[in-house]
């Protein structure tokens, strides 16, 4: 029987097996496509209609065509300008964090050290657990009557997420603890890359560790940096949960926050579906000046 299946071509082995290459793909792609059509596309298609109305989920009224209404209030909101301000400053102190610490951790580990194995998985702990409990765990961390980080800084009761100036500082840092480890798993990924000659040609030059980091590391790593800073750049304009649970203050109101209130306390649907588009306009725009990078730095 078995000579007989080995002498049949694919199709007809599959076949006879009771499902063919076609029924076979069908299986696995109809479903998929029906999948991302109904979870995916239709509410975006929704969502996009909705931003030209002014359509409220919470009343039975039937929602109205506004045009560009939503779109042109928004754009003339101050508070939503704030909101902005907020999180680009709130990106920039996370994702720049995220890559100091995280390309750091990479050059440590890049080194031959003891336990290599288990430091690494040990480092990679915090963008496992979920957002939500990281921002519960946090919380009690920065209590200003128990929490350990104010022992050992020795800042007695200070508050840090009720301080204005130091909360959104506070918050960055929680995401710049939780994903440098993704950081750093990239830039691993680039340094073992780097051809060993390299610095062997260096040392053999006498070339100092100054001349061999700028001239030989950093741009070749920097392709994979940057794709590391593209995605956690995305992630960061989506930062919600976490900063939900220590915001206290309005000078934490990130634009996902914000969306959160307008869209689900204040029931504003139409609304918060053009503030929705109008971030992810924001967000293309900024990855696409990223990837310009990208391909320059890939092209030296």
């Amino acid at each position: 029987m078995a000579d007989v299946m080995t002498r049949l071509n694919p199709d007809t082995r599959a076949a006879a097996r009771g499902l063919s290459d076609l029924s076979i793909r069908n299986l696995f792609i109809i479903p998929t496509i029906a999948f991302l059509i109904v979870f995916n596309v239709f509410p975006l298609i929704y969502s996009l209609w909705t931003a030209f109305t002014d359509y409220r989920a919470s009343t039975n009224a039937p929602s109205q065509w506004i045009g560009l209404d939503n779109f042109r209030y928004l754009l003339n909101d101050p508070f939503i300008w704030r909101n902005f301000t907020i999180t680009a400053k709130y990106v920039l102190i996370s994702v720049t964090g995220q890559v100091l610490v995280g390309f750091g951790l990479a050059m440590l580990l890049n080194r031959p050290i003891p336990l290599k194995g288990l430091i690494t998985t040990l480092l990679l702990l915090p963008m496992m657990l979920s957002p939500a409990v990281v921002g519960l765990f946090w919380k009690l961390l920065y209590d200003p009557s128990f929490g350990i980080i104010n022992y050992f800084l020795g800042l007695g009761k200070f508050e840090w997420l009720a301080d204005p100036q130091m909360a959104l500082y506070a918050v960055a840092m929680v995401d710049i603890w939780m994903w440098s480890p993704f950081v750093m798993l990239l830039s691993l990924a680039g340094l073992s890359a780097v051809p060993k000659h390299l610095y062997e040609a260096a040392e053999i030059d006498r070339a100092g560790s100054f001349y061999t980091f700028f001239r030989i590391t950093l741009p070749l790593v920097a392709p994979i940096l940057m794709i590391a800073i593209i995605f956690r750049t995305m992630e960061a304009f989506k930062t919600f949960d976490h900063a939900y649970i220590l915001s206290t203050q309005p000078t934490t109101e990130l634009i996902a926050i914000r969306l959160y209130k307008m869209a689900f306390l204040e029931w504003q649907t139409g609304m918060s579906s053009a503030f929705a588009y109008i971030v992810l306009i924001v967000v293309v725009a900024i990855t696409n000046i990223y990837v310009k990078y990208l391909n320059k730095a890939k092209a030296r």
